[in-house]
C-alpha cells in the first residue's frame, strides 16, 4: 500500500485511487521561456519516480499522467519582444530544450502534455461558468475570481487573509472588488498574443490554465495533484478554489503532493535571484544525467536539497560502485532470471516515496553482491549458488530501475559517450603478435590516457577501461 503525505490534510495517508485501472495524476510543468535549472528538474524527477512506483504497484497501463506546458505568459511575451520574434519561437525552443534535459535525467514522457495555447476554449468555458455561478466578474476587460465568494478559500495553504494577501503579492487595481481577487482573463494589447472571448481579445491568467486542462483531460476530481512547494500558494490554492466553485463543491484532487526546494547555499534556487545552475550546464560540464538524477533523489522529496559539488561527486561514486559490481558479476553469472524487485526497496518507496531509504537498501544489496562475487573468485561457490546470485543481481537492477537508475549496461556506463574505437586502438598498440609486449610504451599510453580521464584496469579477462 502506497502512503503519501497530503498537503491538504497535513498528514501521511494511504493512497486510495478513485479507479485503480485509471489513476490520474497532474503535475505543473514548465513555463517555457528559459533553460531549466536543477531546481526545476526536481519535480520532474520526483513525480517520474512516483509514476514508476504507481505503474509497478497497479499495472503498466494504470496511470494517466498529465504534465502541462505553459506556453503563454508575460515572461514569454517579454522574451519574444526582446528578441523581436513570435512567442512560438521562444516556446518551441525552450520546450525542446526542456524535454532534452529531462530526458537526459531519465524522466519518461507523461501520458498527456497539454499546452495552454491549445486549451483556450476549455478555459473560456470554465471562466464563463464561474461568472454564471457568481464566483467571478468582468471589470475593464479583465475577468477576476472573487475570493470572498468561496468560504473555503485558504484550506490548502492554511493561511489567514493577511498572510494570503502578502504571499500573493496582489496587484493593486481599482477594478478589483477585493484585494485578494485574482485574474482569470486579461486583455491583450495590439501586437501581443491573444484570443477572442466574450470579454474581448485577451489571454488567460496562469491559475485558470491548470484547472481547465485538468477538467478537459482527467476529469473534475483527480487522484494526485503535484508540484513544487512554491506552488502551494497562490497557484494551487487558486486552482482549488476555481475548480471547487465551478464544480459545485467537488474537490479538485484527493491527494496534494509537493516537493521541497533545491537550494544553493542558504537560498532557494531561483532565476529571479540569479543563483541557478541549469541542467544543460551540468551536462556540458561532463556530469552524467543518471548522476544528477541520483543526486536529486538522495534527499526525501519533501525536504530541502542543498545542491553541492560534493553531492554530485558522491552520487557518481555510488553509481560507479553499483555498476562496478554488475560488471564483475557479469563475468560469472547471466541475467534475465526475474522481473521481481527487492521488497525492502519497494516498501521504502511506498512509504511516502522515501528515496533515501530505498538508496540505502540498494547500497546494502550492493555490498552483499560484492561478497558473493568474492566467493566466486575464491572458488567458494558452485553452479547452484551462481543461479541464486544471478537472481539477486536481477532484483538489484530491477529495484534500482524503479528509481530510474542502473539504466545502462556496465560497459556503457564506464566507457561513457562518444567513439571508443580510438581508445581501443591505443590500448592495443603496444601489443604485437610477433614481438614481446612493449611495457614502457604500454605504461606511457596508460599515463597518457589517465591524463585524459581514461583509466585502465587489469583483470582476469584482460585490460578494461573506463572514463573517470
Amino acid at each position: 500500500m502506497i502512503r503519501l503525505y497530503d498537503t491538504m490534510t497535513r498528514e501521511k495517508r494511504s493512497f486510495v485511487a478513485l479507479n485503480p485501472q485509471r489513476i490520474t495524476m497532474y503535475v505543473c510543468g514548465p513555463t517555457v521561456y528559459g533553460r531549466a535549472h536543477i531546481g526545476n528538474a526536481r519535480p520532474a524527477v520526483v513525480f517520474d519516480t512516483l509514476a514508476r512506483l504507481i505503474r509497478h504497484e497497479f499495472g503498466a497501463n494504470s496511470l494517466v499522467y498529465a504534465r502541462n506546458v505553459t506556453d503563454v505568459d508575460d515572461k514569454i511575451i517579454n522574451s519574444a519582444r526582446e528578441e523581436g520574434v513570435d512567442t512560438s519561437v521562444i516556446t518551441e525552443r525552450y520546450e525542446r530544450f526542456y524535454l532534452d534535459d529531462m530526458g537526459a535525467l531519465g524522466v519518461q514522457p507523461p501520458s498527456i502534455a497539454p499546452h495552454a495555447t491549445q486549451e483556450i476554449p476549455a478555459m473560456v468555458a470554465m471562466i464563463d461558468r464561474l461568472i454564471e455561478l457568481g464566483h467571478a466578474y468582468e471589470a475593464q476587460g479583465h475577468v477576476l475570481f472573487h475570493v470572498p465568494s468561496d468560504p473555503s478559500y485558504g484550506v490548502l495553504s492554511g493561511r489567514d487573509r493577511e498572510a494570503m494577501l502578502a504571499g500573493a503579492r496582489v496587484e493593486v487595481a481599482p477594478y478589483k472588488r477585493d484585494p485578494a481577487d485574482f485574474v482569470l482573463w486579461k486583455p491583450s494589447e495590439e501586437g501581443v498574443v491573444g484570443w477572442d472571448s466574450p470579454w474581448g481579445r485577451g489571454r488567460p491568467g496562469w491559475h485558470i490554465e491548470c484547472s481547465a486542462m485538468i477538467r478537459a483531460h482527467l476529469g473534475e476530481t483527480i487522484d494526485i495533484h503535484g508540484g513544487g512547494l512554491d506552488l502551494v500558494f497562490p497557484h494551487h490554492e487558486n486552482e482549488v478554489a476555481q475548480s471547487r466553485c465551478a464544480h459545485r463543491g467537488i474537490p479538485l484532487a484527493r491527494h496534494w503532493v509537493h516537493n521541497g526546494f533545491v537550494d544553493m547555499g542558504a537560498e532557494k534556487m531561483s532565476k529571479s535571484l540569479g543563483n541557478v545552475i541549469t541542467v544543460d550546464q551540468l551536462l556540458e560540464a561532463g556530469h552524467r544525467g543518471e548522476v544528477l538524477r541520483l543526486g536529486l533523489l538522495s534527499a526525501h522529496y519533501r525536504s530541502p536539497l542543498p545542491w553541492t559539488e560534493a553531492l554530485v561527486a558522491q552520487s557518481k561514486a555510488v553509481l560507479n560502485k553499483w555498476y562496478g559490481t554488475l560488471r564483475d558479476l557479469d563475468l560469472v553469472v547471466s541475467g534475465g532470471t526475474t522481473d521481481e524487485v527487492d521488497p525492502n526497496v519497494e516498501d521504502e518507496l511506498a512509504d511516502d516515496l522515501n528515496t533515501p531509504g530505498a538508496i540505502a537498501v540498494l547500497n546494502q544489496l550492493n555490498v552483499q553482491l560484492r561478497s558473493y562475487r568474492n566467493d566466486f573468485v575464491h572458488g567458494k561457490s558452485d553452479n547452484f549458488a551462481k543461479q541464486a546470485v544471478a537472481y539477486q543481481r536481477d532484483r538489484f537492477v530491477n529495484s534500482a530501475r524503479l528509481l530510474g537508475l542502473l539504466i545502462h549496461t556496465p560497459d556503457e556506463w564506464f566507457r561513457g559517450e562518444g567513439d571508443s574505437s580510438e581508445i581501443e586502438a591505443r590500448i592495443a598498440a603496444p601489443t604485437d603478435a610477433k614481438q614481446p609486449r612493449d611495457f614502457p610504451e604500454a605504461d606511457r599510453i596508460r599515463d597518457e590516457l589517465k591524463a585524459e580521464g581514461v583509466l585502465l584496469e587489469d583483470g582476469p579477462s584482460g585490460t578494461t577501461w573506463r572514463r573517470e
